[in-house]
């Protein structure tokens, strides 16, 4: 006989922040949203943005409570890397309770929960080994960043990842956007006669918009 597993009813999560905006990328770009920014990643990318080791512990009460403060019915749950959040189950399912359309934003190694709806992964080509032994199988969108030559990588997600949308977007360093380099590796693949998947950009326009 197994050994049932009782969840705690009140749980703490690592909250980087939580705050309402628009969507500023991919497909659901300009969707209003209260974004839950979870601590701590199971990657390392040296370009990324966001500082997902300072975060607070924040019990499931909170939050919700913190949500009611917004008028935004759509949640993106993003990191730092949402998927390895302990009780991450029982934060989406009191979400689903409050009606809430979920979406989660992935590195795409870990399989996505089924309460989400919409399911945005961003595969990292600098992690490429980790993604030729496992990932993610299907998903909505698939956004991958041009940090480098990165058109193989995208044809070996192309193969791995089942989804609706594939996005390549320009990596950022020091303010700098590598937009040319990102637009023209989307032509080669674009070009490639029988082209299974069509890429197209995906730029940050929420930095561009100056919002969070």
């Amino acid at each position: 006989m197994g050994v049932t597993q009782i969840l705690p009813q009140n749980p703490l999560f690592r909250i980087v922040e939580i705050f309402e905006s628009l969507q500023g990328e991919g497909y659901n770009t300009g969707m209003p949203a209260v974004f839950i920014r979870l601590g701590k990643c199971n990657l390392a990318c040296s370009w990324c943005d966001t500082d997902y080791l300072t975060f607070e512990m924040m019990s499931l009460n909170e939050i919700l409570g913190r949500l009611k403060k917004h008028t935004a019915r759509n949640i993106i749950i993003t990191g730092g890397e949402p998927t390895i959040q302990p009780h991450l189950a029982v934060l989406l399912d009191a979400l689903k309770a409050e009606g809430y359309y979920l979406c989660m934003e992935s590195n795409g190694l870990n399989p996505a929960p089924p309460q989400i709806d919409f399911v945005a992964v961003s595969p990292k080509a600098c992690y490429a080994a980790k993604y030729e032994k496992n990932c993610i199988a299907a998903a909505d969108e698939v956004r991958i960043v041009a940090d480098g030559d990165v058109t193989g990588f995208c044809r070996l997600m192309e193969d791995k990842i089942r989804a609706k949308h594939f996005y390549l977007s320009p990596c950022e360093q020091n303010g700098e956007m590598n937009i040319y380099e990102t637009i023209r590796q989307i032509g080669v693949l674009n070009s490639r006669p029988n082209a299974a998947v069509h890429w197209q950009l995906s730029i940050q326009t929420h930095k561009l918009a100056g919002i969070e």
